[in-house]
This record gives structure tokens, C-alpha cells and sequence, in this order.
């Protein structure tokens, strides 16, 4: 965490706003997802964004957890430092991103390294964790674990095919959205 002193102005409007995202329910939700999917003994962290930024600070959890939505033998980040230097767990944060963006996680719900490493947008990190744990429950390729509700699952494509007469039938038909002129008239107008 960076020695910051207080922001004023406008910067600190800006980051009222950016705290106002954080949701503390879906907090206690993602921890436990967490714990459930990375199957170890890991102690929950205790409420407040502080708190969950400081648990999922170092990486270990996050690298940890993308590994357990893949096969075993084909995870993503082969090793996983315990490291206290911070440029360590700053990468091992970014190698979470790069596989979470792999995974197929899209790019506009990806946090930055520094949201979390300073805590500027924790918002941001859930719903970078919720677009994870959406797509995981989407692929239902058996690597998930937990509460399927704790998710929503994304749509899937739906191709529909027309032939050629159907195309034709639908050019004589004029849309709603185009407007109509049944039933309208000028009568009653006057100049």
C-alpha cells in the first residue's frame, strides 16, 4: 500500500464515487467462493474492504484460484510464489490477470494491479472476481466448485437461420419500429 496523504476536491469526490461501488455483501460471497473453489484451509477475511484487499493482496489466492478453474496439470500459472517483495506479488497479481483474460474473462472487466496493490478500486476487483466466477459457471466444464447461484450465468449464442422465401416474406412487412400510418388521419386539424 502506498504512504498517500489525503486527497481533497475533486480527487477526493472521485474516490467517494470509486468507494460507493464497493459492495460488502458480495464481498462475504466472493470470499467464500474462494475458499470453496481453492479447496484448502483458508481462514476467511474478516469484513471491510481493508481487510479483503489485504487477504487477496500478495496474488497467492488469486493465482490459486484460477488454477483450480483448469484441469489439473493444465493450470495456467505453473508456480506460485509466496514471496513478501512486493514486485513479486505485484506479478504474481498481473499473471492472474493475463489468465483470467485467457480464461476468457473480457478485458473492460479486468481491474489494474495497482487497484488492488492500493486499494484504489476494490470495486473493480469484484467485478473482475464476479466476471470470473460468471464465466466459470458458464463453461460448466466440471472445474467449478460452489454455489452455481452465486453467479449469474451468461448467455450463449443462439444462431437462428432463415431461408431465402422467410428473408423475402419479412421485406413486404413493415416493423413497428418504422411506424404506421393505420388508422391515422387529419381530420380534426385545422389551420
Amino acid at each position: 500500500m502506498a504512504n498517500r496523504g489525503p486527497s481533497y476536491g475533486l480527487s477526493r469526490e472521485v474516490q467517494e464515487k470509486i468507494e460507493q461501488k464497493y459492495d460488502p455483501e458480495l464481498e462475504s460471497r466472493l470470499a467464500n467462493w474462494i475458499i470453496v473453489q481453492c479447496e484448502e484451509q483458508i481462514e476467511p477475511p474478516p469484513p471491510g474492504r481493508q481487510h479483503f484487499q489485504t487477504w487477496l493482496m500478495d496474488g497467492t489466492l488469486l493465482c490459486k484460484l484460477i488454477n483450480s478453474l483448469h484441469p489439473k496439470g493444465n493450470e495456467p500459472i505453473a508456480k506460485i510464489s509466496e514471496s513478501k517483495m512486493a514486485f513479486k506479488q505485484m506479478e504474481q497479481i498481473s499473471q492472474f490477470l493475463k489468465a483470467a483474460e485467457i480464461y476468457g474473462v473480457r478485458t473492460t472487466d479486468i481491474f489494474q494491479t495497482v487497484d488492488l496493490w492500493e486499494g484504489k478500486d476494490m470495486a473493480a476487483v469484484q467485478r473482475t472476481l464476479m466476471a470470473l466466477g460468471s464465466l466459470a459457471v458458464t463453461k460448466d466444464d466440471g472445474c467449478y466448485k460452489g454455489d452455481p447461484s452465486w453467479f449469474h450465468r451468461k448467455a450463449q449464442q443462439n444462431r437462428r437461420g432463415f431461408s431465402e422465401e422467410q428473408l423475402r416474406q419479412g421485406q413486404n412487412v413493415i416493423g413497428l419500429q418504422m411506424g404506421s400510418n393505420k388508422g391515422a388521419s387529419q381530420s380534426g386539424m385545422t389551420g
